[in-house]
């Protein structure tokens, strides 16, 4: 059956604000409608649904907006602007790893790219933050920033349409690495308590969400929110060195915890700088070489992802 994301523009049915209701259509939030209830379907949903499959009044698919579960629906209404839709069932599954978790990945080029961040997807990553380092291929102009993040963020949902998930991970937009890493620094204990957030990693969230309303909204979700606090383990995919660990000794007992949260960083095809190891161990990141063997920078992520599953099922 036919799943498609449902971008809702709005906290809920009751914000009628000026901005909103003048020149685009309203699209709540699922979970504030009853089943039964009719909705009007975004635009994508209509031009893929209607217009390329050719779906006729009476056909069945699935939503979901990212806010929990998703919902059987029926195609009520089909015209030449707009469609509409009945909810008929909700099911609350959302799929989800069990374990939160970012990777800070330097940008690739062209499908390297896009690969990384569907499979990334496929395999339950919470939020991608994009980064740029010394030895990384590419280095996006201002102007080309929210493009490209709109596209890796279509990548990630049209993943989640086809996978089953029904949480799309948050594509940040991109910052160079040296500045992310300073955001990860563990808290002295001098000057923070055990409740709350980490300020700064809440303002490097909500400062770099360049996709448009429907995932700034996403993000404030409970779930999303989680990102927000400092991860339980920091680890840093590396090249293998005769000297080093294959796995951290600490990586089995924190996905021991529940729902633990893990950072991973990926360099660029040419490595990280001596700089940058430097300070990304300097911030808490331990070094993870998982087998022997020089992984390209768009499967690290993948194989990282595929071993977490594993070893979070012994």
């Amino acid at each position: 059956m036919r799943r498609f994301f449902y971008a809702a523009n709005l906290d809920d049915g009751n914000n009628k604000s000026e901005d909103n209701n003048n020149n685009q259509p309203h699209y709540p939030k699922l979970n504030t409608l009853a089943i039964g209830d009719s909705l009007i379907l975004t635009e994508t949903i209509t031009h893929h649904w209607c217009r390329v499959l050719r779906a006729n009044s009476g056909e069945q698919g699935i939503l979901f907006d990212g806010f929990g579960g998703e919902y059987l629906v029926e195609l009520a209404t089909i015209s030449k602007k707009q469609a509409t839709a009945i909810l008929l069932t909700h099911n609350t599954d959302d799929r989800t790893a069990p374990f939160i978790s970012k990777i800070g990945l330097v940008i690739s080029r062209g499908e390297r790219m896009d690969y990384a961040i569907q499979k990334s997807t496929e395999l339950g990553v919470t939020a991608i933050q994009l980064l740029s380092s010394h030895h990384g291929e590419v280095h996006l102009k201002p102007l080309q920033v929210d493009k490209k993040v709109a596209h890796w963020q279509q990548v990630a949902i049209a993943a989640c349409e086809q996978c089953g998930l029904n949480r799309p991970p948050l594509i940040i937009a991109p910052v160079p690495i040296t500045t992310w890493l300073q955001t990860q620094a563990k808290p002295s204990s001098d000057n923070t308590t055990s409740a709350g957030p980490d300020d700064r990693l809440s303002k490097v969230i909500d400062s770099q969400i360049a996709v448009g309303s429907a995932m700034t909204t996403l993000s404030q979700d409970p779930y999303y929110q989680q990102l927000q606090q400092q991860a339980d383990l920091s680890l840093m995919l590396s090249v293998p060195a005769a000297a080093q660990p294959l796995m951290p000794t600490t990586l089995l007992k924190v996905l021991a915890q529940p729902l633990p949260y893990i950072n991973l960083l990926v360099g660029p095809e040419g490595g990280l700088s001596t700089d940058e190891c430097e300070q990304a161990q300097q911030v808490g990141f331990a070094a993870w070489q998982i087998g022997r063997r020089v992984l390209r920078t768009e499967t690290a992520p993948v194989v990282a992802l595929a071993t977490l599953h594993a070893l979070s099922d012994l």
